[in-house]
């Protein structure tokens, strides 16, 4: 996600300072950076788009007076990455410059009735409505952290903010709600941040800010406050005692790790995307003659579960296309009536871009899913949809591929309530588990963990797995065999388990393990007797299956239990996230490291 850091110093230029803190948050992934600093009751600021050494070159961020200052690197969710959208973002009046990370959803309603009551905007984002709100609420008399207070109460979403105002040059407000926010006390300067390394260089003493917090900062004090009821909350700092780069990665021991552990958080913000956008694709994809998902690698796992989102949900056909196939197979067949929605993290994959333009030039409607604003993709795609999960550091995608399930999902339900094909309590139903996927993702992260570490231990010498699932399930065993390939070097194989007798079958003898996808859905007595043709001939069973599955329990060597009750077609989203987890460990004991494996790259730009 996004970088925010500032200070409060006693003597000096912040300017530096931030410049140098803002260096620290470029792992975060960004594609602007600006900053701005209070001084002689008037603000300074300088932001462009590009990385922080292109920019320095450009405008010299060190070159801005004062000793309070507030910087930001950008991730685009809202608005293209240009200068104008860039952080931080002013009032009216410029005097409030605002830092903001995370996703306000309720932007569009906000920014039409602040224009009906004559704010200008300069910008294409959702944070600039916090910077007019506060604006408001400063008229009326309020004090800075009093208006932020008030502006933060009319906003939906989540947010991480810091705000600076001239007419209050000694303070910093900051504030959060689901999105990461740090202080760091040193004994001649107060420092807030996304991350510990920001400042970690400077000092050690943290202070963990918590939800629906708001903290004002101060020369050498800060006081933390309840958002909804302004209870004054007391918190002594902590000592920090990571090195950098263990801070980088919040203490966890690989990138890989943290983004699975961050995946309830990004389905979170998958869950508040705007609905004009989901709805605009809808029509595309509702109008379409034919529908092909077209993506590689793991995006194309999400296209293969899409495909039976949208057939079980809204009895739509769609064709999941490996991208670097699709010139080949349909290339000459697509026209008018075609539609190719593109599935790529990066939206620059080179194969998935030569498919959009050999469709482009038939004639066909492009769409696109992609997590970077400003990618080829967002510009050649008639409609695109952020999917919100923010940069992935780890080579192998994790959150990357929950966070294109759960925006898929939503197209698929979507389309299902537009041609009436399922009973609005279905549709009800199906939209409260998916609200609810983010805690159930997190519950298996937090009690499945160490047993995964466990089975990852066990079968660490194995030479080879099968991966087998029916139905939707499927794609979750290419995507759980992906990861085993890719980062801990396992040949890995997987099928439908119908077909595994045509053949794979052969390579069974005692001891291989195969590892099976179980939710309880339609296919589940034929799984079943599938897991006996396997146990039979001696194969190890490694389980996935909801609680109190106690039939397959029994016939399982291993086996790991996820919540009850999932609906058919949501499956995916928890049912890989143990998958991920075990190729995670086995790579931790076969000594590779999870976050370069080798021969890959994090975006494929070459055909």
């Amino acid at each position: 996600m996004c970088g925010i850091f500032g200070c409060i110093l006693k003597n000096g230029n912040a300017a530096p300072i931030i410049h140098s803190a803002l260096k620290k948050l470029e792992y975060r992934g960004y594609d602007s950076v600006g900053t701005a600093t209070v001084y002689k009751n008037k603000l300074f600021i300088k932001k462009d788009k590009g990385k922080i050494d292109e920019v320095h070159a450009l405008h010299n961020l060190d070159d801005l007076p004062g000793r309070i200052g507030i910087g930001h690197t950008r991730w685009a969710t809202h608005g293209a990455p240009y200068q104008v959208n860039t952080h931080p973002h002013t009032d009216c009046k410029e005097q409030i410059a605002v830092v903001h990370n995370g996703i306000i959803e309720n932007f569009a309603e906000l920014k039409m009735e602040l224009e009906e009551r004559g704010h200008v905007f300069r910008s294409k984002t959702d944070t600039e409505v916090i910077a007019h709100l506060i604006e408001e609420k400063l008229t009326g008399g309020l004090t800075l952290a009093e208006a932020a207070r008030e502006a933060l109460r009319q906003v939906v979403g989540s947010y991480a903010i810091a705000v600076v105002s001239v007419t209050e040059p000694d303070k910093i407000v900051c504030a959060r709600k689901e999105s990461p926010l740090v202080v760091g006390v040193a004994e001649n300067a107060l420092y807030f941040a996304s991350d510990i390394p920001a400042f970690l260089p400077l000092t050690n003493r943290s202070v963990v800010i918590q939800d629906e917090e708001i903290i004002i900062l101060n020369d050498g004090e800060y006081e933390i406050r309840k958002i909804p009821d302004w209870e004054l909350v007391k918190r002594e700092p902590e000592v920090i005692d990571w090195t950098s780069e263990m801070a980088e990665k919040q203490g966890y021991p690989h990138f890989m790790l943290k983004e699975i552990h961050e995946q309830p958080s990004c389905l979170r913000s998958t869950l508040r995307l705007q609905d004009q956008f989901l709805e605009l694709m809808t029509t595309f994809i509702d109008r379409a003659g034919e529908v092909f998902l077209v993506a590689c690698g793991t995006s194309h796992n999400a296209c293969i579960a899409a495909s039976y989102m949208f057939s079980k949900l809204a009895l739509s056909a769609t064709h999941p296309v490996i991208a670097s196939e699709f010139v080949e197979q349909h290339g000459k067949s697509v026209n008018i009536d075609s539609t190719l929605l593109a599935v790529s993290q990066s939206g620059e994959t080179a194969d998935t871009l030569a498919a959009l333009e050999c469709a482009r030039q038939r004639a066909a409607t492009v769409l696109g899913l992609t997590n970077v604003v400003g990618s080829t993709l967002t510009r050649v795609a008639r409609v695109y949809v952020c999917q919100q999960s923010g940069p992935e550091i780890g080579v192998a995608a994790t959150k990357t591929f929950t966070s294109q399930l759960s925006v898929l999902s939503q197209l698929a339900l979507r389309l299902a309530k537009r041609r009436g094909k399922i009973s609005h309590v279905e549709i009800e139903d199906l939209e409260e588990k998916l609200k609810q996927m983010p805690d159930i993702i997190e519950r298996i992260i937090q009690t499945k963990e160490e047993k995964l570490r466990q089975i990852a231990k066990k079968y660490k010498d194995k030479r080879c797995f099968f991966f087998l699932g029916r139905g939707i399930s499927y794609a979750v065993a290419l995507e759980g065999r992906l990861k085993l390939m890719e980062i801990a070097y396992v040949p890995a194989i997987a099928y439908p388990a119908g077909e595994s007798k045509h053949g794979p079958i052969s390579l069974i003898e005692p001891g291989f393990p195969v590892i099976f996808i179980c939710p309880k859905d339609d296919t589940h007595k034929t799984v079943i007797g599938n897991i006996m043709e396997m146990k039979a001939r001696g194969a190890s069973i490694i389980a996935l299956v909801e609680e109190g599955d106690e039939e397959i329990k029994s016939l399982a060597d291993d086996y790991i239990e996820i919540a009850t009750g999932l609906p058919e077609v949501l499956s995916p989203i928890p049912f890989v996230v143990p998958l991920q987890l075990f190729a995670y460990y086995m790579a931790v004991e076969r000594k590779c490291d999870p976050d370069m494996p080798r021969n890959l790259a994090k975006s494929v730009t070459v055909k």
